[in-house]
Parts: structure tokens; sequence; C-alpha cells
């Protein structure tokens, strides 16, 4: 199977635990994964959560990138709307010509927060992802050598032309990517609804454009590896109760272990478990198999995949399993 592979880290947290070892282990993480051969790691932007420290992911990346010497760093993504194009223009027009033909710029247009955050402490207009089409455009416009704005230039940034991709978990994403004859990056690891539709869709419609003559998709998919499938089913029912107990946790109400376990198995917990539908589990020969598969049902060029386990050394050991199991 001859696909690249990169991964997301959301430069998680754990509970007791400073930020700044949140951000020393995303750059072990990343030294282990080039190390092992993974193709790139994307950083994505989120705000108001505790456990996810990926805030600013520009920063992050000029960050990561020093401490690593040729794997591919990203924003997966920058919530476009969030931001004037011109500025994420300049961060990464920076991060481009300190790390030449290493960076990557995915855009979403989801706000990557709460309701609250969003209108509040971002001040961001409700109605800014109407303009994320045009947002894409004016970006491109300025990592070019064609100014939007006569007498202004992006620099650094102006002829850097870094990848854009559109990021998408509906199929809003997957016909922009398409009209505008962009790569594509589905994220199936906790979207999975739409992801068969959306990337035929894509495919199917793509426009070719100069840069992009024919379409490139990118998928994200969930990994729990481990040396028996015992182990890996273990790993498994704990990323469950942490994946339900973070979702409720968000509305302030603390659970007990018993209250935890009845939401688990009620509708509204099935619901939250179900984001994880695409998960490739078990042993090496189990995770290869799966990942075959879900590359053809995709209709992926490329896997981006969300190792999930529920310590940072497991998670080392998945990444792994995953690299050596994929030669």
């Amino acid at each position: 199977m001859h696909t690249p592979l990169s991964l997301i880290d959301f430069c998680t947290r754990y509970p007791g635990e400073s930020v700044g070892k949140a951000i020393e282990r995303s750059v072990t993480f990343a030294q282990e994964a080039e190390a092992l051969g993974f193709s790139r790691i994307w950083y994505s932007e989120h705000h108001n959560m505790t456990r996810i420290i990926s805030s600013a992911p520009a920063v992050l990346i000029a960050h990561v990138g020093a401490k690593t010497e040729k794997i591919r760093l990203g924003a997966g993504g920058v919530m476009l709307p969030n931001h004037a194009p011109y500025v994420i223009a300049e961060q990464f027009g920076m991060l481009a010509e300190m790390y030449p033909d290493r960076i990557d710029l995915g855009v979403g247009r989801a706000p990557g927060t709460d309701q609250q955050t969003l209108g509040q402490a971002l001040r961001r207009d409700p109605r800014a992802a109407e303009n994320f089409p045009q947002d894409v455009l004016e970006l491109q416009a300025w990592m070019s050598n064609q100014s939007p704005l006569p007498g202004v230039v992006a620099m650094p940034g102006a002829n850097t032309n870094v990848p854009v991709y559109i990021l998408g978990s509906s199929m809003f994403g997957a016909s922009l990517a398409a009209k505008l004859g962009l790569p594509y990056s589905f994220a199936s690891h906790f979207a999975p609804q739409h992801l068969e539709q959306a990337t035929t869709y894509y495919r199917e419609n793509y426009e070719p454009s100069e840069r992009y003559p024919e379409p490139y998709c990118i998928a994200a998919v969930n990994v729990i590896a481990s040396d028996s499938v015992e182990d890996a089913d273990r790993q498994e029912k704990l990323v469950h109760k942490e994946r339900v107990r973070s979702f409720v946790s968000r509305r302030g109400t603390p659970l007990s272990d018993d209250q935890l376990e009845q939401i688990i198995h009620s509708y509204q917990g099935r619901q939250i478990i179900d984001m994880l539908r695409y998960t490739a589990k078990g042993t090496g020969t189990e995770v290869r198999e799966y990942l075959q598969w879900f590359k053809d049902h995709a209709k992926a060029d490329e896997l981006m995949i969300s190792p999930q386990a529920p310590t940072f050394e497991e998670t080392v050991h998945t990444m792994g399993i995953i690299a050596r199991s994929m030669q």
C-alpha cells in the first residue's frame, strides 16, 4: 500500500499537566513521526478547550519546525473566518520562508469553538462564514504575485504560494474544493456521516486548476493499535469513556464513574461514540487491512491518521505499529 500517511496532533494536555508539557510532547510526537517516515503533521485551531492546546497553529508550527528537519507541517486547519486572510498569508508566508517546502495551509469555515467564545472573545461576526469562498481566493492572492489590493503586499507571504487545502465535514467543502480546483481533506475522524457522498462529489465534479490539474483527497481516520487485539479492545473502552466524558464535561457537569457508564450506554452516548465510526483497531495486521479498505472506501489519495490511545506512550507505540505495518 503506497499511500502517503500523515498525522493530526491536537497538542493534548492530560489532566494535571501544564501547557508547556503538552507543547513539549508535541515536539516529541513530531520527531517520532519524522523518524518513522510519516509525510506530514497538521495542527487544528481550537478555542476555549482546556485539553486542546493548538489554538494558534502558526505559532506551534514555528516551534515544531525548529525541532524537526524534513517532515511537512501545517494547519488542519486555520478557521479562516476567524481572521483576516491578509494576516494568515503573513503568518504562513513567514513559516514558508523559515521552512521552505515544508508548510501546508488547510482552511475551514467552522469557528473551532462554542458560540459564546465566538461572539464575545473572538469577536467574530456570526455571518463571517458566508464569506469563506471569497476569503479563500483572497488568501491565495496574497500568497501569490497578484495582490488583491493595489499598493498592499503581504510580506512575508507574497510569492510563497503555500499549498492551500479545503477542509470539510459536509458537502459544502467538497463542492468548494471541486469548484476552485484545490486539494480537499475530509474530517472523517470525527464527522463520518457524509464521507462517501462528499469525496465522490469532489472527484466527479473537480474543475482542474493550473496548479492542481488532478483532484487530491485526504481522508482522516482514527487508529487504535497494540500488540494484541485484547489490549486494543482495552484501549478502545478507555478512549470511548474519555470521549463521552469530555463532551458532557463541556457543559460543566462532573460525572461519577457510574453516571459515565449510564451515559455511554444511552442514545446520547452512542451518538458521541459513533463520531469515531471510522477507526482501525487491533494489531498491525488488522490495522493494515482496515486502512487498505478505508482508502478505497473514502476514495482517498492520502490518509490522515488520528491516533487514539489513553496515554502518550501508547500513542507513540501506535505510531510505530502503523508505520511498520504499512511498509
